[in-house]
C-alpha cells in the first residue's frame, strides 16, 4: 500500500498462508509479501511506470533461485566477509523501508510522538525480563498515545 497498491488482501493471505503450510516441512520459514524484496520490486526505483514493475519480481525470483542453487558457496562466501560488512549492507538494503515506514508513521500530527517513541525503544535493543524491544516498542508507544490522548481531551 505503500507504493499505491491495494491488493485483495483476503486471497493473498489465503495463498501465502496456504503456501507457507505446504512448504514449512521442506524448510521455509513462511512466505509473505512483506519482504524487503517486496519492497524494492514495488517502489519506484524498480521502474517508474507502475505497469513494468513487475519486471522486477520477476529478477528477483530469478536472483531468488540463483541463490538456492549456490546457497552453500554463497553462505561461505558472505562468511568470509567482516561482520561489520555484512550488518553496514543490511542496514543500507534497509533504508528505503525505514524511511518510507517513519514518513507514513510521522504524517499525522497527532500521532508523531507515539511512532517516534515507537520506532526509538524497539531500535534501542532493550530487554526486559526476557521480552525484546519490539514488544516493549509498542507498549512504550501506546502508553504515549494514551497519555497524550487523555491530555487533550482533559
Amino acid at each position: 500500500r505503500a507504493d499505491g497498491y491495494y491488493p485483495p488482501t483476503s486471497p493473498l493471505i489465503s495463498v501465502t498462508g496456504f503456501a507457507s503450510l505446504l512448504t514449512a516441512p521442506f524448510g521455509c520459514h513462511g512466505i509473505n509479501l512483506a519482504a524487503i524484496s517486496a519492497a524494492i520490486c514495488t517502489s519506484p526505483h524498480a521502474h517508474e511506470d507502475k505497469s513494468k514493475r513487475y519486471t522486477a519480481a520477476i529478477w528477483a525470483g530469478i536472483f531468488y533461485a540463483i541463490a538456492g542453487i549456490f546457497g552453500a558457496t554463497l553462505a561461505g562466501l558472505f562468511s568470509a566477509f567482516p561482520t561489520e560488512l555484512m550488518i553496514s549492507i543490511a542496514a543500507l538494503a534497509l533504508l528505503g523501508s525505514i524511511t518510507n515506514g517513519l514518513t507514513v508513521a510521522m504524517a499525522e500530527p497527532r500521532e508523531r510522538e507515539p511512532a517516534l517513541i515507537t520506532f526509538m525503544v524497539t531500535a534501542s535493543g532493550l530487554t526486559l525480563f526476557s521480552i525484546g524491544s519490539a514488544f516493549w516498542g509498542i507498549v512504550a508507544g501506546l502508553l504515549t498515545m494514551l497519555i497524550l490522548n487523555a491530555r487533550k481531551a482533559g
